[in-house]
C-alpha cells in the first residue's frame, strides 16, 4: 500500500518508535472505495512526521497528542490489520488469541483506558481539594472545615467520584464474565456498557466542578494544582467516546426491545 494523510490526537507520539494509524482503502486515484474499507497501518518512525506545536490546548497538555503526517509511505501487507476484524474479534481468533481479554468487545476495551484516566484525574482533583481546604480560611475569616456547605460538597463529590470508579470496574467485570463464560455479548449488552461508562465519566466531572466552584479565587492560580485537574478532566470528557447522545438513545431503544437502525446510533457500540 502507498499511504498518505494527516492525523490528529497521536497521544504520546514523541516517545514512540512505531505508530498505528487508521486508513481508508482507496482506488488508484486515491478516492476512498465504497463501502468504506478500513485498515490499521503500522509504520516505523522514519515513515511519518510529527507536527511540532500542533497540540496547543487548555488541558491534558502532557499527553502530547500531536498531529502526524504520512507522505507516500510504502506499507507492506504484513504491517496492516483489517479494522473490522479487529473490532469484531475475528482477527484475534484468527491469530489464536482466545483468552477472554482478547475477545472483549472493542467498544468496551478502547473507551475503558480513556474513561479510567479521566476518572483518575477526578480522584486526583478531590485529593488536591482536600489538601487545599484542610487549613484554608475563607474571606469571612471562617475556617473552611467549619463551613457545612463546603463539607457537604466534599462529601457528595467523594461519593460520586467513588461511584464512578465502581461503575466503570463493575461494568468491565460484567462483560468480561460474559466473554469468559462463552456467552455472546449482544448489542444491547454493549450499549448498556457504553452508557454506564459514559455516565461514570460525566458524574465524576460534575463532582470536580462542584468542589472547584467552592475552592475560592486563589484555586484558579496557575501554581495551584486543582486548576490543572479541573482543566484536564474537562478535556478528557471531550473525547468522542464520552459523547452521550447517540449511545444513550441506542441503549434506551435496546431497553425497550427496539433494534436501533444502522448508522450513527450504532457507532462506537
Amino acid at each position: 500500500y502507498i499511504f498518505n494523510g494527516r492525523w490528529q490526537f497521536s497521544s504520546g507520539t514523541d516517545h514512540c518508535d512505531w505508530i498505528i494509524l487508521g486508513a481508508m482503502l482507496g482506488d488508484d486515484k486515491g478516492i476512498p472505495i465504497m463501502p468504506p474499507q478500513m485498515l490499521h497501518m503500522i509504520l516505523p518512525r522514519k515513515d511519518y512526521e510529527i507536527v511540532e506545536d500542533s497540540w496547543n490546548v487548555v488541558g491534558l497538555r502532557g499527553t502530547g497528542s500531536k498531529d502526524v503526517i504520512v507522505s507516500d509511505a510504502f506499507v507492506p501487507s504484513y504491517r496492516t490489520m483489517d479494522a473490522t476484524k479487529v473490532m469484531d474479534g475475528t482477527a484475534q481468533r484468527e491469530a489464536g488469541m482466545t483468552e477472554p481479554l482478547y475477545l472483549m468487545p472493542w467498544s468496551t476495551m478502547f473507551p475503558l483506558g480513556i474513561s479510567a484516566a479521566t476518572i483518575g484525574i477526578a480522584e486526583g482533583a478531590l485529593a488536591a481539594h482536600l489538601d487545599y481546604q484542610r487549613e484554608r480560611v475563607g474571606a469571612t475569616g471562617t475556617a473552611i472545615k467549619d463551613d457545612p456547605y463546603v463539607m457537604f460538597a466534599i462529601g457528595e463529590a467523594a461519593a460520586d467520584i467513588n461511584a464512578a470508579r465502581q461503575e466503570l470496574l463493575a461494568n468491565a467485570d460484567r462483560i468480561y464474565d460474559m466473554v469468559a463464560a462463552g456467552k455472546e455479548v449482544s448489542f444491547a449488552d454493549r450499549a448498556a456498557g457504553r452508557r454506564t461508562q459514559i455516565r461514570a465519566v460525566w458524574r465524576a466531572v460534575a463532582a470536580v466542578d462542584e468542589i472547584f466552584a467552592r475552592s475560592g479565587g486563589n484555586a484558579a492560580r496557575m501554581d495551584k494544582p486543582l486548576q490543572r485537574y479541573w482543566r484536564d478532566v474537562h478535556v478528557g470528557q471531550l473525547h468522542a467516546i464520552h459523547m452521550p447522545g447517540t449511545t444513550y438513545h441506542a441503549s434506551a431503544l435496546s431497553s425497550l426491545g427496539i433494534e436501533p437502525p444502522e448508522g450513527p446510533l450504532r457507532a462506537l457500540i
